[in-house]
């Protein structure tokens, strides 16, 4: 698998020149500045509900909200990594909700979240897969990836080599491992930290 292009690929164009509403504003977290707003149907209503990423100097949120009764209702929160290579990529299609983050300096973690509304009483935002890839940006060390479907359980890992053939630096993976890894129910508050997964201390 080569990446060479991974970080030019992920870096988003800024989103704070877009028009948001007072609405919006008010969802921020105490010191964020709005980094994206995206707008998408998470409930299957056909109306648009709202995903806002909120970016400060100590904190990164990301907010899911549903469009009820004419006012935003919260349904998950998102702790992001507060050191990004760039904006976040978020996009809703199908009720699945997809958010693709790239952060670090010359050693990245490039992570996609998805999440699919759990219905009931009170909806919540369900983690149903995660994928990390911890990489050198500069070509200074191997890398690791993981893969992990939350609804089957299904978890690859993936272990990338330097390529040594010469020309542009590359990754080859070596190793590939399949296993399962079954957990019990996990929400957008409780998403697992890909630095743990991935075994780096950041």
């Amino acid at each position: 698998m080569r990446i060479a292009a991974l970080a030019a690929l992920w870096i988003a164009m800024p989103a704070m020149a877009q028009q948001v509403s007072p609405e919006i504003k008010a969802q921020l977290a105490r010191g964020e500045e709005v980094e994206s707003v995206t707008e998408g149907d998470l409930n299957g209503d056909g109306r648009p509900d709202t995903v806002l990423i909120g970016r400060g100097e100590e904190t990164r949120t990301a907010k899911a909200m549903l469009r009820t009764g004419g006012r935003l209702v919260t349904v998950g929160t998102l702790k992001l990594d507060t050191d990004p290579l760039g904006g976040a990529e978020v996009s809703i299609a199908r009720g699945v909700l997809k958010i693709t983050d790239l952060v670090g300096g010359t050693t990245a973690v490039n992570t996609i979240y998805r999440y699919r509304l759990e219905p009931g009483p009170s909806p919540r935002m369900r983690l149903i897969g995660l994928d990390a890839t911890l990489y050198s940006r500069t070509y200074a060390h191997d890398g690791h990836a993981i893969s992990w479907n939350l609804l089957t359980g299904d978890y690859l890992t993936r272990d990338m080599k330097l390529s040594r053939k010469g020309g542009d630096a590359a990754y080859d993976p070596i190793l590939e491992k399949k296993s399962k890894r079954p957990s019990k129910p996990l929400y957008m508050e409780d998403t697992p930290d890909p630095n743990e997964l991935l075994g780096w201390g950041g």
